[in-house]
């Protein structure tokens, strides 16, 4: 698979941003376990989508041995939806900690060298790529469309960076966890950062840029003020530059997806801010987690049933719409919403 698997991206990827673009149809998911079956992947192929987007957790790899790694990354390549998929649609992915190599795992993960290798081999990525040989990480954007119907999807690296997190005392979590189904962890205190300052440059200069469409393609939930699980919630920093950095800079257009937590919900956020900053969290792909952390910012229910993000653009005369939320295995809707793209982009 992977020898041609380069040629195909390529070739998909030219197609996708070349052609005249009624509408641009993205799925997206994240926390698909090799050695579970995959039937999702079903419904996902009848879409026939123009883009996927793997968020992370796309293998659980969780290991110091890149042999045993690369061969978790074999098995999820020989899985039959998975194949169908790379095989008709355009896709990019980013890690988060269980295939990056160890769960919540930062910068202290010792094979983080040898495992981007095998990540990026196993996805496609060009051997002269930027992503091959920074030395924070494996963060991308990537742009399909043109002009006043360009989609830019943004995706940073929580991972490489990534300083060590705040936990709980051990009584302390489980006594969350058994009245709120909080995690471990608390927020880090001070102008901590999980993406380090040469990221925050790039990601800063990559929203200066036109476009239409901006997709921050985030492996962590980024909108939800605090689980206990990892999120942004948990480097306060980071999430307040990015919110206060899209407003003052008059960023039009964003759209949040993202994954991890083993449950699906839609977030919403508007306040200090001059439009409603939506986000739609999908996992997993195989993962279920049935004790459900608050959200204030949640729009309706979650579910935590395996799941898949859809957003779908239409790029009507009468104005963009863009249609997004989650839908179930046999492809059907769980949650939706709906809005025109001029809600999001006042400036």
């Amino acid at each position: 698979m992977r020898a041609i698997l380069p040629i195909l991206l390529f070739c998909l990827s030219t197609a996708a941003q070349s052609k005249p673009l009624e509408s641009f149809n993205i799925l997206f998911g994240s926390c698909s376990h090799q050695d579970k079956a995959m039937p999702i992947f079903d419904a996902i192929n009848r879409e026939q989508a123009d883009l996927f987007i793997f968020l992370g957790d796309n293998i659980y790899g969780d290991t110091e041995d890149m042999a045993v790694l690369k061969s978790k990354y074999d098995k999820l390549g020989q899985q039959p939806g998975f194949r169908r998929l790379i095989e008709s649609t355009d896709v990019i992915a980013i890690w988060d900690d269980h295939d990056y190599g160890e769960n919540d795992a930062g910068r202290e993960y010792q094979q983080k060298q040898a495992s981007r290798d095998i990540m990026l081999d196993f996805w496609g990525e060009p051997n002269d790529s930027p992503r091959r040989s920074r030395k924070d990480g494996i963060y991308t954007s990537v742009f399909f469309g043109e002009g006043e119907r360009s989609i830019q999807v943004i995706m940073p690296d929580l991972r490489w960076n990534r300083p060590p997190l705040n936990s709980r005392s051990y009584a302390g979590y489980w006594l969350r966890q058994w009245f709120s189904n909080e995690g471990p962890y608390l927020p880090v205190a001070g102008d901590i950062s999980m993406l380090g300052e040469a990221q925050w440059q790039w990601l800063e200069q990559e929203l200066k840029k036109p476009a239409a469409v901006r997709i921050i393609a985030s492996s962590l939930q980024l909108l939800p003020e605090f689980t206990g699980w990892e999120s942004w919630a948990n480097f306060p920093y980071d999430r307040n530059r990015l919110l206060k950095f899209i407003r003052e800079h008059k960023v039009n257009g964003v759209v949040m997806i993202s994954g991890d937590t083993h449950w699906g919900e839609i977030s919403r956020v508007e306040q200090g801010l001059d439009y409603p900053l939506w986000e739609v969290t999908s996992s997993g792909l195989t993962q279920e987690w049935k004790q459900v952390s608050p959200n204030k910012h949640r729009v309706g229910e979650y579910t935590a049933e395996v799941n898949y993000g859809q957003l779908l653009i239409n790029w009507n005369e009468d104005g963009p719409q863009l249609i997004f939320g989650l839908k179930n295995a046999n492809g059907d809707w769980v949650m939706s919403q709906q809005l025109l793209l001029e809600s999001i982009s006042p400036y």
